[in-house]
């Protein structure tokens, strides 16, 4: 894997300057470094191994970055270099949010508002479905025997007919970053930064939101009040749309989760982190509630 000096080495711009690296804890994907150099601050983005089995599109990833940065939204890209593939990007000054935090009332409005602009942007340069994503992972697991959870195969059927309940009444596709987990977002004290587009791609906007619901641990009034300031008044069919995709991220990130467990090298109990995921798929599934999902999000 390309080390943090061999990315220092070649930017032309930083040579023959104090160069200061130190490594940043959290990323699940890649190795992450806040470099300094000469007072100004960046975060280099080092890919981690054999990410093609996430279905990680490096140059497409590059184009998205650079349609979200224009909206303000997302970090700006201060150098590339595709060929390692490595992308040095503005350092953002704040706080990374937490969940609990994301929860907290008055961020409802401010995430609602950070998305939209991110989604009123310039298109991306692919499509994401998570359904499609989920049949990619499925060939995957099966082609080098990666383990997954217990059950898993019986569900897929579940995945099935909740695409053809969103599928009845699509929503026109929007620029999503797909993986808003709390680490993403960056508070800048005047408004919510979205980082992180290597899953992005044009989506349905409900999926970006049953996502985000999901991975902070939204309590249901939260999914009602962020469907509310997203769309600006809930629906039963737009709010079960992002409870049925809320579903869905748990059983597609299971698979990932299982890709990482075996082909990861960072130092991370990834199959603790697929069981959590398909212990909160099975209760959303198996509760009194998704059925009426189903039904609601194609009315």
């Amino acid at each position: 894997m390309t080390t943090i000096d061999e990315v220092i080495e070649r930017i032309p711009e930083w040579h023959g300057r104090e160069v200061r690296a130190v490594p940043l804890t959290g990323g699940l994907t890649n190795t992450n470094y806040r470099v300094e150099v000469g007072g100004a601050r960046y975060v280099v983005r080092i890919p981690g191994a054999s990410t093609e089995l996430l279905a990680v599109n490096r140059e497409h990833e590059y184009h998205n970055t650079l349609a979200a940065a224009s909206t303000g939204v997302g970090a700006r890209l201060a150098h590339y270099l595709p060929d390692i593939p490595v992308m040095v990007l503005e350092f953002i000054d704040g706080p990374t949010m937490t969940s609990a935090r994301l929860r907290e009332p008055e961020q409802i409005a401010r995430i609602a508002a950070s998305v939209r602009a991110l989604h009123a942007g310039p298109a991306f340069a692919n499509t994401f479905n998570m359904f499609r994503t989920m049949d990619f992972y499925l060939e995957i697991v099966a082609r080098h025997g990666f383990r997954i959870p217990d059950g898993y195969m019986g569900y897929v059927p579940v995945a099935r007919r909740i695409e053809a309940a969103i599928s009845a009444r699509p929503l026109p596709l929007v620029p999503c970053n797909n993986d808003l987990l709390a680490e993403n977002f960056i508070d800048d004290g005047t408004r919510l930064r979205l980082v992180d587009y290597e899953y992005s791609g044009n989506n349905d906007p409900c999926f970006e939101l049953g996502n985000i619901c999901n991975e902070n641990d939204f309590a249901p009034e939260q999914v009602e009040q962020l469907c509310a300031a997203y769309f600006g008044q809930p629906s039963r069919a737009l709010i079960a749309r992002m409870w049925l995709y809320h579903c869905m991220s748990n059983i597609g990130w299971v698979l990932w989760g299982s890709i990482q467990n075996s082909i990861s090298t960072i130092e991370y109990d990834f199959w603790d982190w697929t069981l959590t995921k398909w212990h909160k798929a099975l209760a959303k599934v198996e509760s009194p509630e998704f059925g009426q999902w189903l039904a609601d999000a194609q009315s």
